[in-house]
């Protein structure tokens, strides 16, 4: 099977996951700039969870742009990650709301764990569909972010309940691993189609 319709799809899902968070803001009551005091932490959310988002997108594209071919096992790993990051929108509303409070903060960083696994299922399932000479396997080599990042998202889950703030500091600072663009993936197709 193609790629093509798995991108396609996956792209309107993440659209709409997207704009459900854009829809979750509400307006201000009030038409000072003060009245925008009370939502700042929701804001805040938005921004590192439309962040988090963008990233998944980002690697998602690169991904499957390494993929060749997609079969059933792969199709269903990319439904999971779908539903982790579906929930995103969610667990933002609910620490948003509740100003960082620990449940809420605990179940941001659980979230954001099992979208990781997800992702990391899709990839092994990936390269394992591409046989020994995979191109996805050779670009991500290492790979220090992808196995830093569960174990920091574990730390915050735990941080959460004695400090949301330090478990705040540690998904912007997973966050920003991320942020700083990777071409690994775009390195090894270039070497190949030259």
């Amino acid at each position: 099977m193609g790629k093509g319709r798995l991108e396609a799809f996956s792209d309107g899902v993440i659209a709409i996951i997207i704009t459900i968070m854009v829809l979750e803001l509400k307006v201000p009551h009030g038409e000072g700039f003060d009245a925008l005091a009370p939502l700042v932490p929701i804001l805040l959310m938005y921004a590192l969870s439309f962040i988090y988002v963008g990233i998944y997108w980002n690697n998602h594209h690169h991904m499957l742009h390494a993929a060749d071919k997609v079969t059933g096992p792969i199709l269903w790993a990319n439904l999971h990650l779908l539903f982790w990051l579906s929930l995103i929108p969610f667990t933002t509303g609910w620490m948003g709301e509740n100003h960082f409070t620990a449940a809420p903060s605990a179940l941001y960083g659980f979230v954001l764990l099992m979208t990781g696994a997800a992702y990391w299922i899709l990839q092994q399932l990936i390269i394992a569909a591409q046989g020994p000479h995979s191109l996805l396997k050779e670009a991500i080599g290492g790979d220090w972010k992808g196995k830093a990042s569960p174990a920091l998202y574990v730390l915050a889950v735990l941080c959460a309940f004695w400090s949301p703030r330090i478990a705040q500091a540690i998904y912007v600072l997973v966050a920003l691993f991320w942020l700083i663009p990777d071409r690994r993936i775009e390195r090894v197709i270039s070497r190949k189609e030259a």
